[in-house]
């Protein structure tokens, strides 16, 4: 797969993962593992380019005596994710042409 492609599904993941309420790392792994694998230097990656990209906002509290990161979406996430599922249309689209092209041809 493309990686920018895959990039910007795995950003599209992780947003929907915090779109209802907010999360942490962990939890958000979690919330995902039944559709992907991601590891932790992988989310943190996504975690901080969202962030960077005003796409969610971070705050820090106590949890067990250590200091967590809590993740929550921004307007701005939102919209990327109805974006997405706009821009999503068309890609299924696509994948139908080019299926159609393919059973033509067998």
């Amino acid at each position: 797969m493309d990686i920018q492609l895959k990039r910007g599904l795995l950003d599209i993941c992780v947003l929907a993962a915090i779109k209802n309420e907010e999360s942490y790392g962990y939890r958000i792994i979690k919330d995902m593992k039944p559709y992907l694998e991601l590891s932790e230097s992988t989310l943190y990656t996504i975690l901080k380019r969202l962030e960077t990209a005003q796409m969610l906002t971070v705050r820090q509290a106590e949890h067990g005596g250590r200091l967590r990161k809590y993740y929550r979406i921004t307007p701005t996430g939102l919209a990327r994710i109805a974006e997405f599922r706009e821009d999503w249309k068309e890609m299924q689209a696509i994948y139908r042409f080019v299926s159609r092209e393919e059973e033509q041809c067998e």
